[in-house]
């Protein structure tokens, strides 16, 4: 009798511990050139990001793209490191401290960057001596893309499957018109006075045209006014989703079609990646006569080369260049409380 009340006391104290494995893509651990040229040639060799054969793959980035921009890379990365380190990192490592102390001890809460540190495989390892008894795999990318989701599942996958015990695991595949992420990003926005800027333009990574027909299994993406509805025929189309995103922060912030635009930056070599590109729509706003632009970047939820160098440095002086007055972007997400909330309500979500 007592062995008994003794063993079910047990059972019932007995408390699963759920993982949670934040993800971003990655960062050089400095901004010293060989670092950078370390980070770049395993980011770009990876064949979900240039998906070519292996030959060609490493012979593009290894003997052409990564040694003719690695030391101007490692300058840009120069210009928006933060005292602490990598601003990625910085803000990575406060969102998953945030996120942890919100979610409480019935959560592991642990960050990990796809390409060089803090890697996916020692997050994992941390998750598996933890006895954690299911994870929740959260790519911080709200939009889908074989080159940053889909690789990261890949690569979770390919280290876990060796797994004696493999754990219960839920991956987060997209969040484009998730609330919380649409809110917060909504209320960064309104941190700055939207009568006072002519136009809003909503900037995303760009992909190359065929990564988008590669995934389409029902052949309308990159048709005409593909994008304008966000339906299960396009679910799974990065632009479209893009586009689902920038209707609901405009809807959020009470924006009419006509005050905003939706671009795409990043373009890397000579082949179409997805349009319009937002450099040709600064030109067609400065010809315009738009002289203040206001610029989110909602591919991202951090901060970082794209955002705080190529948007806020770059193509404000591009802008300026045109004839225009002031482009000034809105910063990501970061830590921002309703960020953290979002996190912490898509991780309770799952059942």
């Amino acid at each position: 009798m007592y062995f008994r009340d003794f063993f079910l006391k047990g059972v019932i104290q007995l408390k699963k511990k759920k993982g949670l494995l934040l993800i971003n893509l990655g960062t050089p651990t400095t901004f010293k050139a060989k670092h950078v040229y370390h980070y770049l040639n395993e980011f770009l060799t990876d064949a979900r990001v240039i998906d070519l054969s292996w030959f060609k793959r490493q012979l593009l980035v290894r003997g052409i793209i990564v040694p003719s921009r690695f030391r101007q890379s490692a300058k840009l990365y120069q210009k928006i490191w933060l005292k602490e380190g990598s601003p990625l990192l910085v803000h990575g490592i406060n969102l998953q401290k945030k996120v942890q102390e919100k979610l409480g001890t019935e959560y592991e809460v642990v960050l990990a960057m796809r390409y060089k540190f803090p890697s996916v495989v020692a997050a994992l390892e941390k998750m598996k001596q933890a006895a954690i008894s299911e994870i929740i795999i959260l790519p911080l990318f709200p939009q889908y893309a074989s080159a940053t989701t889909g690789s990261v599942h890949q690569n979770v996958m390919e280290y876990i499957k060796d797994w004696n015990v493999i754990p219960k695991l839920t991956f987060i595949n997209s969040f484009p018109e998730n609330q919380g992420f649409i809110e917060a990003f909504c209320e960064r926005g309104k941190q700055y006075d939207l009568s006072a800027y002519d136009h809003i333009l909503f900037s995303f990574h760009g992909l190359p045209e065929r990564h988008i027909r590669k995934a389409d299994c029902s052949n309308i993406c990159l048709t005409k006014d593909c994008c304008q509805n966000f339906v299960t025929k396009n679910q799974f189309c990065y632009k479209a989703q893009c586009y689902a995103t920038a209707r609901a922060i405009a809807k959020g912030l009470d924006l009419q079609t006509n005050n905003y635009s939706i671009c795409f930056q990043s373009r890397l070599g000579s082949e179409p990646w997805l349009q319009p590109y937002t450099s040709d729509v600064l030109a067609e706003c400065a010809k315009k006569g738009i002289k203040r632009l206001l610029v989110f970047c909602p591919a991202f939820v951090s901060d970082c080369l794209e955002t705080s160098c190529e948007i806020s440095i770059e193509y404000a002086e591009l802008f300026e260049e045109l004839g225009g007055e002031k482009l000034q972007l809105v910063e990501g997400l970061n830590d921002h409380p309703r960020w953290v909330e979002a996190v912490c309500e898509m991780a309770k979500e799952i059942k």
